[in-house]
């Protein structure tokens, strides 16, 4: 497995101009970049197919191929960024509890990073669907911390942090997570259990995801939602593939292949 990336490839994937450094400025504008160019994706597990998580398939996915990925993937991805340009980076994972209690018990099946910057934590994610952090969360809790869109806050208790937005009025829980850092086998591991096991959601639903400056946009299955601060959700079903692939090309871009398979599991979508 390389253990380095074209970071050339990935900074033009992204969109990015200019220098890089080991600075606060560049692993935020990063993140933005980042979320908004490789969408999170989830089409791989939908159809069937494996996820690979060494760098090399990584590389050729995301950034030759062009296509988005889920956590996994995308933080990995970023991970491998961070330290070719020089930044101290640790990950962790985390248990999700977006749209679950506060007290649910839910397997470790998220990624996130946590980089060591001039003395300070700081966590960053950029594969958490259509709810992404935009940007870099000092890792301290109880203050609110403001992104590129809504405030988030961290919450510490003993060993465990919860990490929660603002969202419409109230703060919700993304996911828990303690600072032991974790080895890749344990991503490989959650990885095969998110992207096959027949009770995961990533294997019967379509999810995208992607944020730009302005605008939140999901896709969950034929629900294609776009968010803005301060406004009311607008939501459109899509009727049919043809509309599906609209959406996802002009939206997401992704580019679905041709294929009946692929539009029959379209078809299919609920």
């Amino acid at each position: 497995m390389p253990d380095r990336i074209d970071l050339d490839a990935y900074l033009h994937r992204i969109g990015w101009h200019g220098a890089v450094a080991v600075d606060l400025a560049t692993l935020r504008g990063l993140a933005m970049a980042h979320v908004a160019a490789i969408p999170f994706a989830n089409l791989n597990p939908l159809m069937g197919l494996p996820v690979e998580l060494d760098l090399a398939a990584l590389q050729q996915k995301l950034v030759q191929q062009g296509r988005g990925g889920y956590c996994f993937e995308q933080n990995l991805l970023f991970e491998a960024v961070l330290r070719q340009i020089g930044f101290a980076v640790t990950g962790l994972i985390a248990r999700v509890l977006w749209g679950h209690p506060e007290d649910a018990i839910t397997p470790q099946t998220h990624m996130l990073l946590r980089v060591d910057l001039a003395g300070e934590g700081w966590l960053v994610d950029v594969g958490f669907g259509g709810h992404v952090l935009t940007g870099a969360l000092r890792l301290q809790p109880d203050i609110e911390q403001a992104t590129g869109h809504e405030p988030f806050r961290l919450l510490r208790h003993d060993a465990e942090w919860r990490m929660q937005s603002l969202a419409h009025g109230s703060w919700r829980t993304l996911y828990r997570f303690d600072l032991q850092p974790t080895p890749l086998v344990d991503y490989v591991v959650a990885n095969h259990y998110v992207s096959t096991h027949p009770a995961s959601r990533f294997v019967s639903n379509l999810m995208l995801g992607r944020t730009t400056a302005d605008r939140r946009l999901g896709l969950f299955n034929r629900e294609f939602t776009v968010r803005r601060t301060g406004c009311e959700p607008e939501r459109r079903n899509l009727r049919d593939v043809s509309e599906l692939r609209h959406v996802v090309e002009q939206e997401f871009l992704l580019r679905i292949p041709a294929g009946a398979d692929i539009d029959r599991r379209l078809a299919a979508l609920p």
